[in-house]
C-alpha cells in the first residue's frame, strides 16, 4: 500500500439486503459493501448453506467463528472460536491451513496469499493494497474437527477511486503467457470450464502442481462478491466445475504454476441464460 494511504478497518454487518452492482454508485467513491441472499459454497469445496444463512464470505462470523482484522502493513488477524479465544488448530486443505483472497468490490486487484500463524494464533501476511477503494478480505479456512468456513470483512483504502468496468472475457495475457477458457455459466447447475494455456503460441503441457491441483480457481459473484463452489476435475486437462446458483456476472480468477512461478488470469463471464460468457 503506498504511503499516505489510510486505511480504516471495519467488519460488515451481519444482515445486509442484496444490491448494487460493480458499477453502481462508483463516481460517488469506494461503494458500500453490498450483500446477497443466494446460497453457494466457498471455491475449496465448501459447505451448502441453508436458506436462513447468508452466503460463505457475506458475514465476518459464521459457524461460531469471527474474523478479527488487527491492523495493516504487514496484514494481521485472528480467528475468534465459539469460546471468544483466538482459535490456533486448523485442518490443512489444499496444503495450507489457512487462505486468504483480498479484492477490490469493483473485482480488481484480485491477490490470493498464504499467511503465517504465531503460536498464539496471530496470523500475518504482507498484503498491498495499491489503489483506493474497498477491499473484501475472504479468509478460508476449516478449524479442527469443525466446519468448512468462509468469513468476510471489508478494508477502505483513501484516495483517489477510480473504478473498472469489467467487461465480459475468456482470454487472459499474463507474463506471454495467452490463457483461454472456454465453456459456459448456466445458473442452477454446474457447469465445466476448461483451461488452455499457451506461450509464444506453443501449448504449455508442463504445468507445475499448485495447491495440489494443476490450477487453482476463484469464483466470485459480482454483485456481492459472494464465493461459488468450484473444485477441479480429473484428467489430463485443466478443468473445472463451476456452481451459479443465480444469473448474473461473475469474475473467476485462475491461479497456475509454471517454471516455479505463480501467475494469475482473470475471466468475466455472465451466465448464458443474460447473454451467454463473453470472449
Amino acid at each position: 500500500m503506498k504511503t499516505g494511504h489510510k486505511v480504516a478497518l471495519y467488519a460488515t454487518a451481519l444482515v445486509v439486503i442484496f444490491g448494487a452492482t460493480w458499477a453502481a454508485g462508483a463516481a460517488a467513491g469506494p461503494p458500500e459493501p453490498p450483500p446477497a441472499h443466494a446460497e453457494e459454497a466457498t471455491h475449496g469445496g465448501g459447505h451448502d448453506s441453508p436458506q436462513s444463512k447468508l452466503p460463505p464470505g457475506l458475514s465476518v462470523s459464521d459457524n461460531g467463528y469471527t474474523l478479527r482484522l488487527d491492523e495493516m502493513n504487514p496484514l494481521t488477524f485472528h480467528i475468534e472460536g465459539p469460546d471468544g479465544r483466538p482459535v490456533t488448530k486448523f485442518a490443512v486443505e489444499h496444503e495450507k491451513r489457512l487462505h486468504l483472497i483480498a479484492v477490490r468490490r469493483d473485482g480488481s486487484n484480485f491477490q490470493h496469499v498464504h499467511p503465517e500463524m504465531a503460536p498464539d494464533g496471530t496470523w500475518s501476511v504482507p498484503l498491498s493494497l495499491p489503489e483506493a477503494g474497498s477491499y473484501r478480505i475472504f479468509a478460508d479456512f476449516r478449524p479442527e474437527g469443525g466446519e468448512k468456513t468462509t468469513l468476510g470483512a471489508d478494508v477502505q483504502v483513501a484516495g483517489d477511486y477510480r473504478p473498472r468496468n469489467h467487461i465480459n472475457s475468456s482470454t487472459f495475457t499474463v507474463d506471454g503467457y495467452e490463457v483461454s477458457l472456454t465453456g459456459e455459466l448456466n445458473a442452477g447447475t454446474a457447469s465445466t470450464v476448461t483451461i488452455a494455456i499457451t506461450k509464444d503460441g506453443k501449448p504449455v503441457t508442463d504445468l507445475q502442481n499448485y495447491l495440489g491441483a494443476k490450477g487453482h480457481l476463484v469464483a466470485l459473484r459480482a454483485a456481492d462478491l459472494a464465493y461459488l463452489h468450484v473444485h477441479p476435475e480429473q484428467g489430463d486437462q485443466v478443468k473445472f466445475a463451476v456452481e451459479v446458483p443465480t444469473a448474473g456476472k461473475y469474475r473467476l480468477f485462475l491461479d497456475f504454476q509454471h517454471n516455479n512461478v505463480v501467475r494469475t488470469a482473470e475471466f468475466t463471464l455472465t451466465t448464458h441464460e443474460e447473454g451467454g460468457h463473453g470472449h
